[in-house]
């Protein structure tokens, strides 16, 4: 299996969530520890040493937030936050002080998987890469140059901006205000619709068709993804 050997670290107060993800993640090739509490849990991370973590936002103890806050302290372990649709602000939060991704319970096995995939093949340094690839778009670093189909992309420098943190965090999701944040200023924190203007914008240059895009993912109320 093409899964063997890599780690993934559960922590849920769940039992029966805990003992079906360990089933079915053991049963795809991985290595599965878990944990009931988020002591626990940063307790495992030192010890297990995982590829991944599985984190519930409810726990007993610790707040899953301040989980995330204290892991990313010292390691950059991808983590996938597992919520309930009332926790959409929490989900927000522990995406921005550093969460890779979440799935919203309940959730399928599959949906899971694939999040799981796309949080290694992240974790695995894509930053590092001169140019990037997603089917038929090339993104070049090092010249910033966008193509598709080896024709190149005209996009401003603001859009270039946004392109390239998407790119550097693909598949991984990027908050409203991670973005605006990071390519605007923390004064534009709270204008999400002029983010959204500017995706409508990126859409029509890099989409085949905008309207229903393939590359750049819209998660409702969170942020963008690139794929």
């Amino acid at each position: 299996m093409e899964n063997k050997g890599q780690r993934i670290l559960i922590v849920d107060d769940e039992t029966q969530i805990r003992k079906f993800l360990r089933v079915a993640l053991t049963s795809h090739g991985y290595v599965v520890k878990d944990a009931k509490t988020g002591k626990e849990g940063l307790e495992e991370v030192a010890i297990f040493s995982p590829d991944l973590v599985v984190l519930d936002l409810g726990l007993p103890d610790l707040d899953g937030i301040e989980v995330v806050r204290i892991l990313r302290e010292w390691t950059k372990v991808p983590i996938i936050i597992l919520s309930v649709n009332e926790q959409e602000n929490d989900k927000i939060t522990a995406l921005d002080v550093g969460a890779d991704d979440y799935v919203t319970k309940p959730f399928g096995m599959g949906e899971l998987l694939a999040r799981i995939r796309a949080a290694m093949r992240h974790s695995k340094g894509v930053e590092e890469q001169p140019v990037l690839h997603f089917a038929d778009l090339s993104i070049d670093f090092l010249h910033r140059r966008v193509t598709r189909d080896d024709q190149e992309i005209k996009l401003t420098l603001t859009e270039y901006e946004i392109v390239k943190n998407l790119a550097i965090n693909a598949g991984k999701v990027l908050t409203h205000s991670y973005l605006l944040r990071t390519v605007w200023g923390p004064s534009y924190e709270k204008e999400v619709q002029y983010l959204r203007v500017y995706i409508g914008q990126i859409r029509r240059k890099l989409e085949r068709d905008p309207s229903r895009p393939q590359h750049i993912i819209t998660e409702s109320g969170v942020g963008y993804r690139l794929l």
